[in-house]
C-alpha cells in the first residue's frame, strides 16, 4: 500500500536484525506465529482474532517507530493500556456477542472510546494526518450529523449504540475488512518478508537484468520488470522506490539518463507493482471480501491490464530513446547465467508453491501463502552461492521476523482506521445519500460516473494510502457505478487503480518524492516524465469499461487477449505520441488515433 511518507514498514524493510534489540525479533516471531497458526489451527471468533491483532501492532507503530524520546515515551504508556483494552475484548468475548454491539457500563464506555483513539493514533503515527482526518470527520458526523440539514442529515444515534457497535460487536474496528488484514493480508506480508530477507531481490535485479539490460534504454527497463516484481510483494510503493530504486537509479545516472528520467521511470514501474498478479499488494485480498470474487478469479481479470500496464511504461521508455540516448547494461555490468540461474530459484520456487497450491490443489491463497513461507524460510538457510550457514540462517530469519512485524502492523492500523470510515458509513447511510449526489450529478450517466469516481480517487488517495483510499472510495462510490451497469468486479477494479493516480500525480505522489530525492532532481520534473511513461494508468481504467472483455480472461480467454491486443496497440500511438521527438502533426495523429482504437473500434 502506498505512502508518501516512509512508514515503519520501510524503516523495518532497511532495519537489520542485528541492529535492534533482540526483543523485536522475539516479537516478530510472536506475530508471525499468531498469524500462521490461525490459518492452521481451525477458526477463531473475530473478537479474540483482531483484538490481538491490533494489540500486537501497537508497540511497532508507537515504540519501534518511535523518533523522539516523547514518542517513545508516550508509545509505551498507550501501549500498555492498549494491549489491555483489546485484552478485555478478546478475554470477555462470549459476553460482549450478547450484547449486539449495545454498551451497558461506563468501563465499556471508556474502552470503547479509548479504542476508537488509539485507532486514530496508531494510524496517525503511522501514515500521517490525512487518514485519521477523514476518520474523525466521520466519526464526528456519526455524532452529529443529526444536526446536519437536508438529505445528508441523519436521525441520530444514541452514543451507547454508536460506540458500541463500533467496537465491542463485529463491526467497526472489528470488522471484515479487519478480519482480511488478520487472515489474508498478513500472511502475504510476512510471505514477502521472507523472500526478500533471502536472495529473492538479488533474484529480481538479476533476472531482470539478463532479460532486458542489453536493450535500447535496458537500465530503464531492468528497473521496469524488477520493480514490476518486487513490487507485487512489497505492497507498497514507497518502500518498493527506495529498495530497488537504490539499484536501479544510480545505474540510469550512470549511464547517462536524464535524473527526471531516472526517477520517473522507477517511480512508475514501482507504483504498478501493486495492480501485478499474483499479489498486487494487500488490495486483491480486500477486494475478494467486498465483492465476493475468488481470489483466482480477481487474479485473473488483473492480469492483462497490469501487462498492459507496463508494456505501455516500456513503449514511453523506446519513445524517450528518441529524445535521449538512453544505452543498454554494459556487458560487463551484466550478471553471469549461473548466478541468474541460481538467485531466480529463491523466489521462483516459493512462487511456483505458491501458484501450484491455489491452481492445483485447490487451497485457500492463505493456506498456500503459508506453505511458501516455509519454502521461504527453508531457503533461508543457504545464500548465492549455495553454501549452507546456521549463523547466515539465524540472521536471515531475524531480518525476516522485524520487517514482517513491522509491516503488518503498519498495514493493519491502515486498515482498522479505514474500518471505522466503513462502519460510520453503514450506521449512517450517508454511503446511500453520496451514491445519490453522484448519480445526480453526472445525470444518471456512466462515463461522467467514471470521471466523477476518478477525481475522488485522486484526492482521497492523496496522503492515504492506496488499499485505505480504495476501501473508502469504492464504499461510496462503487454502488453508483454498479447501479449505472458496470459490473461489480469491473467497478471495483476501476477504483482500485485509481486509487493509484496520487503515487505519481501531482500535487501529493508519494513515490515520485521519494524517487526525485534519492535521483537529486526537482520533485515536478521526475512527476511530470512519470506521468508521461504512466499514461497507462490513467487510461486502462477507462479502457477497462470500454472494453469488458479484457477482465474476462478466465472465461474467454480469447476474446480477453484480442481485446488486449487492440488496447495494446491504442495505449502504444497515445504514449508514441505524447513522448517521442516527431513532427507535431504526427504525434496529434497518434494520439488521435489512439483513442478511437482504444474507445470507438
Amino acid at each position: 500500500m502506498v505512502s508518501s511518507s516512509p512508514a515503519p514498514a520501510a524503516v523495518a524493510a532497511g532495519a537489520s536484525s542485528l541492529r535492534v534489540h533482540p526483543g523485536w525479533v522475539v516479537l516478530g516471531g510472536v506475530s508471525v506465529l499468531f498469524h500462521l497458526g490461525l490459518i492452521f489451527y481451525g477458526l477463531t471468533p473475530a473478537l479474540i482474532s483482531r483484538p490481538i491483532h491490533m494489540a500486537l501492532a501497537l508497540p511497532w507503530i508507537l515504540v519501534f517507530a518511535a523518533r523522539t524520546p516523547w514518542q517513545k515515551a508516550s508509545g509505551w504508556v498507550l501501549t500498555g493500556l492498549g494491549i489491555a483494552a483489546c485484552g478485555y475484548i478478546a478475554l470477555n468475548e462470549a459476553a460482549l456477542a450478547g450484547q449486539y454491539g449495545f454498551i451497558d457500563t461506563n468501563l465499556q464506555m471508556t474502552i470503547g472510546v479509548f479504542l476508537i483513539a488509539l485507532a486514530l493514533e496508531t494510524a496517525r503515527r503511522a501514515i500521517g494526518w490525512p487518514l485519521p482526518l477523514v476518520a474523525l470527520v466521520a466519526l464526528l458526523y456519526g455524532l452529529f450529523g443529526e444536526y446536519v440539514p437536508g438529505q445528508f442529515g441523519h436521525q441520530g444515534l444514541p452514543a451507547a449504540s454508536f460506540v458500541g457497535t463500533l467496537t465491542i460487536a463485529e463491526g467497526g474496528l472489528w470488522g471484515k475488512l479487519t478480519g482480511v488484514s488478520v487472515g489474508v493480508v498478513a500472511i502475504f506480508v510476512i510471505f514477502g518478508a521472507v523472500l526478500n530477507a533471502g536472495e529473492a531481490g538479488r533474484g529480481f535485479m538479476n533476472m531482470a537484468s539478463s532479460v532486458a539490460g542489453r536493450l535500447t534504454g535496458g537500465a530503464a527497463k531492468v528497473s521496469v520488470i524488477s520493480s514490476a516484481l518486487m513490487g507485487s510483494i512489497s505492497g507498497s510503493a514507497s518502500a518498493n522506490v527506495a529498495s530497488t530504486g537504490a539499484i536501479t537509479i544510480p545505474s540510469m545516472v550512470r549511464l547517462g539518463y536524464p535524473r527526471s528520467l531516472a526517477g520517473g521511470v522507477e517511480a512508475v514501474a514501482s507504483s504498478g507493482g501493486q495492480i501485478m498478479p499474483p499479489l498486487m499488494g494487500a488490495g486483491a485480498f480486500v477486494m475478494v471480501e467486498l465483492t465476493g470474487t475468488p481470489y483466482t478469479q480477481i487474479m485473473a481479470a488483473a492480469l492483462l491490464p497490469s501487462i498492459l500496464y507496463f508494456a505501455t511504461v516500456w513503449v514511453g521508455i523506446n519513445a524517450f530513446a528518441t529524445r535521449h540516448d538512453l544505452r543498454p547494461v554494459a556487458a560487463s555490468e551484466q550478471p553471469a547465467g549461473k548466478e541468474v540461474l541460481i538467485t531466480s530459484l529463491f523466489f521462483a520456487v516459493p512462487f511456483v508453491v505458491l501458484l501450484e497450491r491455489i491452481f492445483l490443489g485447490g487451497v485457500t491463497p492463505q493456506y498456500a501463502a503459508s506453505l511458501a513461507i516455509f519454502v521461504g524460510m527453508a531457503l533461508l538457510f543457504v545464500d548465492v552461492r549455495l553454501t549452507f550457514s546456521l549463523r547466515g540462517f539465524v540472521s536471515r530469519l531475524g531480518d525476516a521476523l522485524v520487517t514482517a512485524g513491522s509491516q503488518v502492523a503498519t498495514i493493519g492500523a491502515i486498515i482498522i482506521c479505514a474500518s471505522l470510515v466503513i462502519g460510520v458509513l453503514g450506521l449512517t447511510g450517508l454511503g446511500v445519500k453520496i451514491t445519490s449526489g453522484i448519480l445526480s450529478l453526472s445525470g444518471e450517466l456512466l462515463w461522467p460516473a467514471l470521471l466523477l469516481t476518478a477525481l475522488a480517487c485522486l484526492v482521497l488517495g492523496m496522503e492515504v494510502p492506496t488499499t485505505a483510499a480504495y476501501v473508502i472510495c469504492v464504499s461510496v462510490a462503487g454502488p453508483a457505478l454498479t447501479e449505472l451497469g458496470l459490473p461489480p468486479l469491473l467497478a471495483h477494479l476501476f477504483v482500485f487503480w485509481y486509487a493509484l493516480l496520487s503515487t505519481i500525480t501531482p500535487p501529493v505522489c508519494g513515490g515520485v518524492f521519494i524517487a526525485a530525492g534519492m535521483v537529486g532532481e526537482n520533485w515536478l520534473k521526475v512527476a511530470l516524465k512519470a506521468m508521461a511513461l504512466g499514461l497507462g494508468l490513467y487510461l486502462i481504467p477507462l479502457a477497462m469499461v470500454a472494453n469488458p472483455e479484457v477482465i474476462r480472461l478466465a472465461f474467454d480467454p480469447f476474446w480477453a487477449v484480442v481485446d488486449a491486443l487492440k488496447i495494446a496497440v491504442g495505449l502504444g500511438a497515445i504514449s508514441y505520441g505524447v513522448i517521442a521527438r516527431r513532427a507535431a502533426w504526427l504525434r496529434l495523429v497518434l494520439v488521435i488515433a489512439g483513442a478511437v482504437v482504444i474507445f470507438v473500434v
